[in-house]
């Protein structure tokens, strides 16, 4: 048995003292209010911490449980104002804990996931700085905490999370900012730590932690590592985690509106349960919108309302306005279509890539209508439908550079993800022709998931080859989460 992991193996009579530590006592109220943040029951989640500071005023998991409720909070608000109000409260915990027991495995790791929590919600507002300082302070007392107590398994969650998103972050602010701090990560040692937490948590005293790991698992294997298992394992992994739980069915209809699973995501989102108890959550009818426009539903606008009328937040605002046009679009109505763009470009923010996307795309003119049909209908996985939009045509049906090379493009996806590898690489191979020189991401985007068709075939010389090409096309779209994705292929390659 792995030494690092021989406390899975405890007998769960031990659970209560594994959790206790002077002043840091995961007791019942504190269990019951993490178990209640992780179903974004945050109302319940509260009554219990409020029972806790009554009881037992003095216990440091406190403030830990407290920032975890302000970080979904803003996690499912989005809400620019709801940041500025919270995160002044990140401090006062941080002296609140530094002032308790340092012999406990809590004391440092309560400090780290604070500081990690905070990153996070500070990328999505842009405070790039502030986010790498609080990754390289979360780091540092998670490794140090790991020397000290190298049996307390739940170190291996923030350092699981840290070494994913560093060793495969693309280039920008944020990246340029740790880079700083000389701080580097490593992709496959975060996924390893992850799939070791995720398969072991339930047979150990560590299991009421297990949804909190997969919540982070799913976010890397899905947003950081672009991994083709991201689908499989999310499903897997979540399938345990009750029915009651909102944060379940997000993530699950997340990994497949992701991974080209638009009927399973509506199922998900159907039957997701609601009331009062659960935190706002309006992304989700985002999400379902999403869904049903990717198989041209044109009911899907009523989500994407929805939404806009519910949301408090900053992102996904453009992209939701975007899409509406798109169903105008659908609809034979043009002027509608201007009208939702002309929103687009004005309204909301661009902190996230897929409203700086939406924001470009909206200012770039009407888009063409079957290229548009075949984009969502991939997207959802509808291959069948996309490749009959596509089949009977050929670049030169297109006028400008954007639609030929867009075409090609649409069509090589539609082809690898049907098994046809021939033609889904003859297809790239016009497309990186075609538009390696223009700013769209479809050339370099098409070098790119050549490079993986060829990694699938053990293809070795032709998968570096393709990796290199998207690598070296610069000034376009995407252009950093693209080059770092051919980057993470060249590090699996060198690896086997």
């Amino acid at each position: 048995m792995n030494k690092s992991f021989r406390f899975f193996v405890t007998p769960l009579l031990l659970t209560f003292p594994l959790f206790s530590f002077a002043n840091f006592d995961f007791n019942s109220n504190c269990l019951n209010a993490y178990k209640s943040i992780f179903e974004l029951k945050l109302g319940n989640a509260r009554a219990y911490i409020s029972t806790e500071k009554k009881q037992h005023p003095n216990n440091s998991i406190i403030p830990l449980l407290e920032n975890y409720v302000d970080y979904f909070t803003v996690l499912t608000s989005e809400s620019k104002a709801d940041f500025d109000r919270l995160k002044v409260n990140k401090s006062s915990r941080l002296d609140q804990i530094s002032d308790d027991d340092k012999g406990s495995p809590y004391y440092l790791y309560a400090q780290a996931e604070i500081n990690l929590q905070w990153a996070l919600i500070r990328g999505r507002f842009g405070e790039y700085f502030n986010a790498a300082m609080e990754v390289k302070r979360a780091n540092s007392l998670l490794q140090e905490n790991n020397k000290k107590f190298p049996n307390f398994h739940l170190n291996l969650k923030g350092l699981g999370l840290i070494n994913a998103v560093l060793g495969n972050l693309p280039d920008g602010a944020l990246k340029t900012a740790l880079s700083t701090f000389g701080i580097k990560g490593n992709l496959q040692n975060g996924l390893n730590m992850f799939e070791k937490l995720a398969d072991n948590l339930p047979k150990s005293t560590y299991e009421p932690f297990y949804e909190e790991v997969v919540f982070y698992y799913a976010y890397v294997l899905t947003d950081v590592a672009h991994s083709p298992t991201a689908y499989a394992k999310t499903m897997k992994y979540t399938e345990r985690i009750a029915d009651t739980s909102l944060l379940k069915s997000y993530l699950q209809s997340y990994v497949c509106i992701k991974n080209s699973h638009s009927d399973e995501a509506i199922a998900i989102l159907a039957k997701r349960p609601e009331g009062g108890v659960y935190q706002p959550f309006p992304y989700l009818d985002y999400l379902e919108g999403i869904a049903h426009l990717n198989k041209l539903d044109l009911n899907a606008g009523t989500y994407f309302n929805r939404f806009l009328q519910a949301t408090k937040g900053v992102n996904f605002v453009k992209d939701a306005y975007l899409h509406l046009g798109w169903i105008s679009l659908l609809k034979g109505d043009k002027d509608g279509y201007a009208a939702f763009a002309a929103k687009a470009i004005k309204n909301g923010y661009t902190y996230m890539e897929k409203d700086k996307q939406a924001k470009s795309e909206a200012a770039a003119g009407t888009p063409t209508l079957d290229l548009l049909k075949a984009r969502l209908l991939f997207d959802g996985g509808y291959l069948t439908r996309a490749l009959q939009l596509l089949g009977d045509k050929k670049a030169g049906d297109y006028s400008n550079d954007k639609d030929k090379t867009e075409f090609t493009y649409r069509l090589g996806r539609v082809y690898d993800d049907l098994g046809k590898d021939d033609q889904a690489l003859a297809a790239y191979q016009e497309t990186i022709n075609g538009g390696r020189n223009l700013k769209y991401y479809f050339a370099a985007n098409a070098a790119l998931q050549m490079g993986k068709l060829y990694e699938r075939k053990k293809n070795e010389a032709k998968a570096k080859e393709a990796f290199n090409t998207a690598i070296a096309m610069k000034n376009h779209e995407f252009e950093s989460s693209i080059e770092s994705q051919a980057k993470a292929g060249l590090r699996r390659l060198a690896n086997n």
